[in-house]
């Protein structure tokens, strides 16, 4: 199923893109957030299979990412948290299933707190709520080297980072459509994201969600590890963790299938 690709406008006047399959199907409303410097077209086989079980999924490219607008930082989590929200307006859509890789795992805890009446059901991939003590100082240092050396340059340490070395040797061609998408991040947008992160402190909205959630994280996932999953499931109410078997770190490409039976549990339990 292709999707339908168009854009919404935010409350600042900045652009965002998104697309969506399946507009109008009953089965539920699921938005879905990207990791740091790719965009929403990772999500299609995860989209496809939902909207092929009736349901209507949106995945935006964040602000400074893919085809929307590259506006300026300084960025927060709470800020694109924001977006969704007004992309949710701009879609007619009260309420609905959050689903987040990596950063979207930040940017979907950051509506949870934020908004949690229009939030029904939550899944965390690949994520955490806080990078650490050394955060600021270790983003800033990958923003650095990339404004100094280009994203070329990191290409390959970032894909044996997503990606397990099984998959990398089955499907080259998908490694490389993602490398591709990072490496055509706008280098100003990429620090301002990684400067976010740095300061993104997720931890006190947990105890406070209050919606079904599942956590799945990679078991070889080292970029956040599977420690950082199950404090998630241990400081969210009635949480569950998942840990998918010898994947890494982008399981949104690596176990589309697992990601997407993931997403179809919580929406199941959001309604029972």
């Amino acid at each position: 199923m292709n999707a339908e690709i168009t854009t919404a406008n935010l409350r600042d006047g900045a652009k965002i893109t998104y697309r969506r399959w399946g507009a109008g199907n009953s089965g539920g409303r699921i938005l879905l957030v990207h990791p740091l410097a790719l965009d929403g077209c990772l999500w299609e086989p995860v989209a496809a299979w939902l909207a092929a079980a009736r349901m209507d999924v949106i995945a935006p490219d964040c602000r400074g990412h893919g085809r929307s607008e590259r506006s300026p930082g300084p960025y927060s989590v709470e800020q694109f948290a924001d977006d969704l929200t007004d992309l949710m307006d701009h879609a007619g859509w009260a309420n609905a299933i959050v689903a987040g890789c990596s950063m979207g795992g930040c940017v979907a805890q950051a509506f949870a707190g934020a908004y949690p009446q229009r939030l029904q059901g939550l899944v965390l991939v690949d994520t955490t709520s806080w990078y650490g003590p050394d955060a600021q100082a270790s983003w800033a240092e990958r923003a650095t080297k990339a404004r100094t050396e280009g994203l070329a340059s990191m290409s390959g340490f970032q894909t044996t980072r997503w990606f397990s070395d099984a998959y990398r040797a089955d499907h080259p061609e998908r490694v490389a459509e993602v490398v591709d998408i990072f490496i055509a991040n706008q280098l100003e947008c990429y620090a301002a994201s990684c400067a976010m992160l740095g300061a993104a402190d997720l931890r006190s909205v947990l105890p406070r969600i209050r919606v079904p959630v599942q956590v799945v994280v990679g078991e070889d996932d080292y970029a956040t590890p599977v420690a950082a999953s199950e404090y998630l499931a241990r400081e969210i109410p009635g949480a569950r963790l998942i840990i998918l078997p010898h994947a890494r770190h982008l399981t949104l490409v690596e176990r589309p299938d697992n990601i997407a039976a993931a997403i179809a549990e919580v929406t199941e339990a959001s309604v029972s």
